[in-house]
């Protein structure tokens, strides 16, 4: 009797460690999108930008990284995760490489009190594919309006990269630069809407 309570009490005991163990190799890991935009040399200007909103495909609107496998099908992963919402985590990597691209240091995230845009940049992003140790792909319809006049520019952006590496960091990266190549079209129309 007393040899079979502990055998119990240790078949309970070996499934408790493997259970601690296996909750260890699953471990969460979070990325962000940085801005990697390079100065082009040209002109500062003196305009205050603000960016935002951003809105992103619901498909991809999660704090996980959805991962293209298929002409239709997806794979999301529960351990790869963004460190904050897609959507920001765009905006502040656009407002960052602007700032750059624009030579000014007036560039802010939407909704920022007490700062007051001559110019104010709006992004939906219609594609945001990630396809492992390939390509990603960011599709952005984007406006630039100028606040106290009201004039806009719109423009549409396709920028592919590839992925440098296997790892979801490699996406991350590269999804870095493509929205890099977004933010130097919406620079251009800022420049452009501000020699008018």
């Amino acid at each position: 009797m007393i040899a079979g309570r502990m055998g119990h009490v240790l078949s309970i005991a070996l499934v408790a460690v493997a259970a601690t163990g296996c909750g260890r190799t699953a471990m969460s890991r979070f990325y962000t999108l940085d801005s990697t935009a390079t100065s082009d040399e040209a002109p500062t200007v003196s305009y205050a930008v603000m960016v935002g909103p951003v809105s992103v495909p619901a498909s991809v609107d999660r704090p996980q990284f959805v991962v293209q496998v298929a002409p239709n099908r997806v794979e999301i992963d529960e351990f790869n995760r963004w460190a904050a919402p897609l959507n920001d985590s765009i905006a502040r990597a656009v407002a960052g490489d602007l700032s750059v691209l624009l030579g000014t240091p007036d560039v802010a995230v939407a909704p920022l009190a007490s700062f007051n845009p001559v110019y104010r940049v709006t992004i939906d992003v219609q594609r945001f594919e990630s396809v492992q140790g390939q390509t990603v792909l960011v599709e952005a319809v984007w406006a630039v309006r100028q606040v106290v006049r009201g004039n806009t520019r719109s423009g549409r952006t396709i920028a592919r990269e590839s992925v440098q590496g296997d790892g979801f960091d490699a996406l991350a990266a590269a999804h870095s630069r493509a929205l890099a190549k977004v933010s130097v079209d919406i620079a251009a129309a800022i420049r452009a809407e501000g020699g008018r």
